[in-house]
């Protein structure tokens, strides 16, 4: 397995994108469109695209939230390459990243509809927050926390 850094322009970025926004639509159903205008993917600097064989697995990025803080965004593997660990690396390829650029967190938001996203980020040290931002009132949104290494 090996790892990318790119960008949102990255033709396999957004070909993952695709895939999981249509997984999305099934487990957000009716919020899915209250949700989609949050993850739009235009301008997005920090992207790491995993690779097994040479072929695109998963995908996750990060936006800077505040002068402290980044937001990861856009996390997702393929279905047959799940419980493979492949997002605990690719979570740490960003947050190793978000480090090396001198941010002190990386938050989050997922679903309650997500209970495998949230026992992701629960096992590898997130931490439930108060919901922020565009969530703060969303009783869907989970939001989360995690301190992250400065490089």
């Amino acid at each position: 397995m090996n790892f990318i850094r790119t960008d949102s322009s990255n033709n396999h970025f957004q070909q993952l994108v695709v895939l999981l926004d249509a997984h999305l639509k099934v487990t957000d159903g009716d919020a899915h469109d209250f949700y989609n205008q949050f993850n739009k993917i235009t301008h997005i600097r920090h992207v790491i695209v995993a690779f097994i064989d040479e072929q695109p697995v998963g995908c996750g990025a990060f936006k800077e939230y505040s002068t402290d803080s980044v937001e990861i965004k856009r996390m997702f593997v393929m279905p047959e390459h799940r419980g493979q660990r492949i997002a605990n690396k690719i979570l740490d390829q960003l947050e190793e990243w978000a480090g090396e650029l001198k941010f002190t967190y990386c938050i989050l938001e997922t679903g309650k509809n997500q209970p495998e996203a949230i026992r992701l980020y629960e096992r590898t040290g997130y931490h439930r927050i108060p919901n922020y931002g565009q969530y703060e009132k969303i009783e869907n949104s989970v939001c989360m926390k995690k301190a992250v290494s400065k490089q």
